[in-house]
């Protein structure tokens, strides 16, 4: 695989990478009612069957998992996949919400802000590297095939 080619898969994870925390930091606020869980000690879930299906269901966050590409001891780039963070969401208390249980807790999507800063600028700096490497290719290209006397 040449320079070019692995400095490109390079810019499309880190693309991926901004999309993602972009998509889960908008949506951190965006809460929904609990899933029924059947293992709940007190009866929160009787109310919540008829209320559920009304509203949305809380937002489910997704992460990115990078990993490197190879054949054998040669270099192939990498390879970025979405995946869905898990556990989804965690429990919040937000009793004026109108699919709350009887607790008053809500299913808030389980995002990281902090790490999705982070996921952010991480993003930013590789995404500056893979271009300098394009560019350097670009200009070496260049050179070796501008032939003057």
């Amino acid at each position: 695989m040449s320079i070019f080619s692995i400095a490109t898969s390079g810019l499309s994870a880190a693309s991926l990478r901004v999309n993602v925390a972009a998509s889960n930091i908008a949506n951190v606020n965006t809460t929904g009612p609990l899933p029924a869980s059947g293992g709940s000690s007190s009866s929160a879930g009787a109310g919540s069957p008829g209320i559920a299906p009304t509203f949305p269901a809380a937002y489910v966050p997704l992460r990115v998992d990078q990993v490197s590409q190879s054949s054998g001891s040669t270099p192939d780039g990498t390879v970025a996949t979405v995946s869905t963070v898990s556990p989804s969401y965690t429990a919040q208390s937000d009793p004026s919400a109108p699919f709350a249980n009887q607790d008053g807790m809500v299913a808030a999507p389980n995002v990281d802000l902090a790490n999705e800063f982070a996921q952010l600028a991480t993003a930013k700096y590789s995404f500056i590297a893979n271009a300098k490497v394009i560019q350097a290719y670009a200009e070496t290209t260049d050179s070796l095939l501008d032939i003057t006397t």
